[in-house]
Order: C-alpha cells, then sequence, then structure tokens
C-alpha cells in the first residue's frame, strides 16, 4: 500500500454510522469510504443548541504536509478546512491546521464503540460524543 492509502487507513475506526450527544447537541454522522477508497467522506446532521447544521466532509491525504486534511461543505454554503489525527485511542480534529487551538480531542473506549470528547478553543468550547449505531457493511 501506498503512503497515501496508509495514512487514510488510519481512519478506519470512523467507518460507519455515530449518534452524537452533548449537552444541546444531538444528530448523527456518518462516515464511508468513496469508491476506489481514495477519500473518506462524513455525513453530518445535527442539531447545536437548536440550531441545525447538515454537510458533508471530504477526507484525504495531503502530500506536502503528509497530514489528512479535510474540506468541510455546509448547507449553508460555509466551506471550513481541518486536519485529521487518529493515535492510538486519540482523535484529534484541528480547525484550521496543525496545533490550532481550537480543535476536537476524544478518546475511544476499548470497544471502539463510543469516542468522548470535546470540541474546544480559547474562551469557550463544548462537549461532543459518538456512539456507533450501526457497522459498515463488510
Amino acid at each position: 500500500m501506498s503512503t497515501t492509502t496508509n495514512t487514510l487507513r488510519t481512519l478506519e475506526p470512523l467507518i460507519g454510522t455515530w449518534a452524537i450527544d452533548g449537552p444541546g447537541l444531538s444528530g448523527t454522522v456518518r462516515y464511508a469510504w468513496t469508491d476506489g477508497g481514495g477519500f473518506l467522506v462524513q455525513h453530518v446532521e445535527l442539531v447545536h443548541d437548536g440550531e441545525a447544521t447538515r454537510g458533508v466532509e471530504y477526507i484525504g491525504f495531503h502530500a506536502e504536509s503528509g497530514r489528512l486534511r479535510s474540506h468541510y461543505f455546509g448547507d449553508n454554503g460555509e466551506l471550513l478546512e481541518y486536519v485529521y489525527e487518529l493515535a492510538g485511542d486519540t482523535l484529534t480534529i484541528w480547525y484550521g491546521d496543525v496545533d490550532s487551538p481550537a480543535r476536537f480531542v476524544g478518546r475511544f473506549d476499548a470497544d471502539g464503540v463510543r469516542n468522548t470528547g470535546a470540541w474546544q478553543w480559547p474562551g469557550g468550547g463544548y462537549e461532543s460524543n459518538m456512539t456507533r449505531v450501526e457497522e459498515p457493511a463488510r
């Protein structure tokens, strides 16, 4: 396998459908591979503090940085960029670039069916947890 494929495949534990919960937060996200496996796609349907959000995110390997970078397209026309990293049981998603103070950090349980974490940034943040509700088709 190529470096691109090996690096992207570190996100394999995300594949499937997840229920999202936290104070004032509910919804689902679904991660799946594109045909050919060149990208991981996340479909988002969330309600946070009464505000509905829908969108799609494409995650791929960025050769220049050696990182997993993404573009999120929101239903209101927003375009956001993130960097993903899954090291051991810890998932980190930085807004913008690595070492950004705006990031999500969450840990998977031993069975890989729950990720407990929070989005955080200077002066704010919120708890955001994921529970697997559907395994990917094999």
